[in-house]
């Protein structure tokens, strides 16, 4: 089988990259509808549709790197799609909201294969700047998803109720499937495999964790990654509950992700000229004096003065996220040049993985308004600019 053309293996990539926000953008305008039907007792279950998929997601991320390394890309990447395909179908089937979450968690385990697997197919065929070039590439058609995701969960819930979204990831996978099966050859022969050794993993996952530096960056990416969940899992409902726009909610949420994509484009440009620590401190500082406003001005406003100064809070915290995930990975893997893959790969579990569960845990204080939503902000933002002051002590 020869390779893709250059153009067709890009889009392949892309779309491999966007499972993952596809799986979790897609649902945030079906939220309320599953919360009422399945857990009509307390609609606001329904936001851990989202955080078990993390939960699954981090879990599978821990392994399935080293796994693939050890049996090839190509079959554990269509072993992942099936995992997640029959997740999809269980949960369109679920009758209960505890079914509903096991079958998210199991799809987010397999979700986690072409979200790990799509950067080592890259890795295997380009080097350097052609490297850069494919993932740029990807990652501009990757980032129009979460502006098209919510009205494709929102038309296919009015024609289909809420299982029509989990029957489009049965599409959605059963097209990548069928494209790697017909279209993508292995890029990692036998000769270049690595057998899978416990003691290796664990040496690197030792070596990892126990450098200060990288310990730190990872407890500030989990805070920062905490934060982002906490958005997603309730915006949908503070559109329903605060603002009754549950309806035009795609609209709004797909404006906020497009005005908040060139804060990663600024980000490459003033990295090189104030260093990455600096700009994470810069969004740090930014998020936080917007939670501060949207506390201090939310109780002083009403109608459609509260509902923009929600919108802009959320904008301001959307644009200055882009300035953190990225510069926080690339501080952790300086130090790590020699477990580079090994500690991408445990940066992206456990920060996942403990995501899920702060979030749980504060998803609870949720009310149907955006103070909480502010407040848990202030109880993340602040410990990771400690963390960051923390780790420049360090260094």
């Amino acid at each position: 089988m020869a390779q893709p053309r250059f153009a067709e293996f890009v889009a392949l990539v892309a779309l491999l990259m966007a499972t993952v926000a596809y799986s979790v953008d897609a649902m945030l305008p079906l939220l309320p509808i599953i919360g009422a039907e399945l857990s009509p007792a307390d609609p606001a279950e329904a936001h851990k549709v989202i955080l078990v998929f993390m939960a699954g997601l981090g879990l599978g991320t821990f392994v399935m790197g080293p796994l693939s390394d050890a049996l090839g890309r190509r079959r554990l990447l269509l072993g992942g799609l099936a995992v997640y395909m029959v997740a999809a179908v269980a949960a369109a089937l679920a009758q209960d909201l505890t079914t509903l979450l096991v079958a998210r968690f199991v799809q987010g385990l397999g979700a986690s294969a072409p979200r790990v697997i799509a950067q080592a197919l890259v890795r295997d065929q380009f080097q350097g700047r052609m490297m850069a070039r494919v993932l740029s590439f990807s990652t501009t058609l990757f980032t129009l998803v979460p502006a098209i995701a919510p009205f494709m969960g929102a038309i296919l819930g009015r024609a289909f109720g809420w299982p029509g979204i989990f029957w489009s990831f049965v599409v959605f996978g059963a097209i990548l499937s069928t494209w790697i099966t017909l279209r993508q050859p292995e890029t990692l022969p036998p000769e270049r495999r690595r057998p899978l050794a416990v003691a290796t993993l664990w040496d690197g996952l030792r070596i990892v964790l126990g450098h200060a530096q990288v310990r730190l960056y990872l407890a500030a990416l989990t805070l920062t990654f905490t934060l982002m969940l906490l958005w997603i899992s309730s915006v949908a409902s503070i559109f329903d509950e605060s603002f009754d726009r549950v309806d035009s909610f795609p609209a709004w949420f797909a404006a906020a992700a497009l005005l908040s994509a060139p804060s990663s484009l600024l980000n490459a440009r003033f990295v090189l000229r104030l260093g990455m620590a600096r700009l994470i401190g810069l969004a740090l500082t930014v998020q936080v004096g917007s939670a501060l406003l949207m506390l201090a001005l939310w109780p002083l406003v009403t109608g459609q003065a509260a509902f923009l100064l929600f919108m802009a809070f959320m904008l301001v915290q959307f644009f200055s996220h882009g300035f953190l995930i990225g510069n926080l990975y690339a501080l952790a893997l300086e130090p790590m040049g020699h477990v580079a893959g090994m500690t991408a790969s445990v940066m992206g579990g456990v920060s996942t993985v403990g995501a899920a569960l702060i979030a749980g845990a504060l998803a609870v204080l949720h009310d149907g308004t955006p103070m909480p939503l502010a407040l848990a902000s202030l109880a993340c933002l602040i410990p990771a600019m400690g963390v960051m002051a923390w780790a420049r002590r360090v260094a």
